[in-house]
């Protein structure tokens, strides 16, 4: 009998059916995090460029 590894142990945890929900909301908070911080450092090049009046035409594109 082989011994599992902890990859293995991991993949059966995160493929249970209650768990799957939880890993699809992990994902999507990461990915808006992403986003956001991204428009964050964005909005920050255009404050240090002295272009802080372009930031609300910047956010509706």
């Amino acid at each position: 009998m082989q011994e599992s590894t902890g990859w293995q142990n991991f993949l059966e945890i995160v493929t249970k059916p209650d768990n799957i929900p939880i890993v699809g909301m992990l994902l999507l908070v990461l990915f808006f995090s992403w986003i956001g911080l991204r428009q964050a450092f964005r909005h920050d090049k255009l404050i240090d460029e002295g272009k802080k009046d372009e930031i609300p035409n910047e956010m509706w594109k």
